[in-house]
């Protein structure tokens, strides 16, 4: 889905003294994928290198991309790892990794017998207007129990020695404060001092799913409760262009027959109106914005659940098939324009 209203030509060349960002959101194991065929068709198309990007935030499954891409990982590996293909060099090399199972399979593991985070609960009653309904209804669930153990192995092998944050580009991973129901930018100017891997496991700790991360006297969970994409952050780091992926963003939708998936597009017609007025800040600040997600087709390819790995291939796939497209009519209406 492309952000037609982006201002400016889409032209991807480095511009001398330019500031670019990207910015990846959440969408669990399905949104990952997608992830990757988005950033194989900018790449194809427009000659996008992230690489190039002087920050890259990333939020739950977007964190786990953000993290690869700037510790040196090609998005050609990414996509040939999704494939099922190894690559023989490059900070991939002889990474393994069980997409069907890796993260414990399409539903979650029996949640333990506590209520979540009742620190953020009791907040909320004394401060209802501080903390989002949707970060106080994470907080009601039941304290998850599944694992991220297989996931950390990868970011173990893939980041720097003593999982050392990167120089450049600038990475930046957004968690929740599972007390508070704010949110954490692990990476930013005084944030707590953690690993990349374990800014990216409380980045990806689903509430209910996973088990909360334990940092720095603190417990943390997937800030998707907050913002799915954290898009925000960026409006105030004088970048002059921003490309944005956020699996949970459509503007057209289908109509998909079963409950479970026309409950899953409500929710995302919530997240996407909360994107496109981050959206909007980003502009405001000066950033040309291309803002992508999916379309028809790749919700279609989706289904209901987000966690479901026997629809990963489909979701990539497609993913790069109807990004190259939306990025075309994007390119023609510039051009026309």
């Amino acid at each position: 889905m492309p952000d037609r209203s982006a201002q400016g030509r889409l032209d991807v060349e480095r511009r001398t003294g330019s500031r670019r960002g990207l910015v990846l959101g959440a969408g669990g194991v399905l949104g990952a994928a997608w992830t990757v065929g988005a950033l194989a068709a900018l790449e194809e198309e427009v000659g996008l290198d992230p690489s190039q990007a002087d920050v890259i935030v990333g939020t739950s499954a977007g964190s786990v991309v953000a993290a690869l891409l700037a510790h040196g990982v090609p998005v050609k590996d990414l996509l040939a790892h999704q494939r099922g293909v190894a690559p023989q060099v490059g900070p991939l090399a002889g990474v393994s990794f069980d997409y069907d199972t890796g993260v414990g399979g399409a539903l979650p593991p029996r949640p333990r017998l506590a209520v979540g985070s009742s620190r953020m609960l009791v907040r909320g009653a004394r401060h209802p207007r501080r903390i989002r309904p949707l970060a106080l209804l994470s907080a009601a669930l039941p304290t998850g129990s599944g694992s991220l153990a297989g996931l950390a192995a990868v970011l173990d092998q893939v980041v720097l020695p003593g999982g050392g944050w990167p120089e450049a580009p600038s990475l930046r991973i957004v968690a929740m404060d599972y007390d508070t129901g704010t949110r954490t930018v692990f990476g930013a100017p005084g944030s707590p001092a953690v690993t990349v891997t374990q800014a990216v496991l409380a980045s990806c700790a689903v509430p209910g799913w996973f088990a909360p991360v334990h940092l720095a006297g603190r417990r943390y969970v997937d800030a998707g409760p907050v913002s799915a994409t954290s898009l925000d952050l960026v409006a105030d780091l004088r970048l002059d262009e921003v490309y944005a992926l956020s699996p949970m963003v459509s503007r057209a939708v289908d109509r998909p027959a079963s409950w479970m998936a026309r409950a899953e597009r409500r929710w995302r017609r919530h997240v996407t109106t909360r994107v496109l007025r981050d959206a909007e800040l980003v502009r405001a600040g000066g950033a040309r914005l291309t803002l992508l997600g999916p379309g028809p087709d790749d919700l279609a390819a989706f289904g209901a659940n987000l966690m479901d790995p026997r629809r990963r291939r489909a979701v990539l796939e497609t993913s790069l098939v109807s990004t190259r497209a939306a990025l075309r009519l994007l390119r023609e209406g510039e051009l026309a324009g």
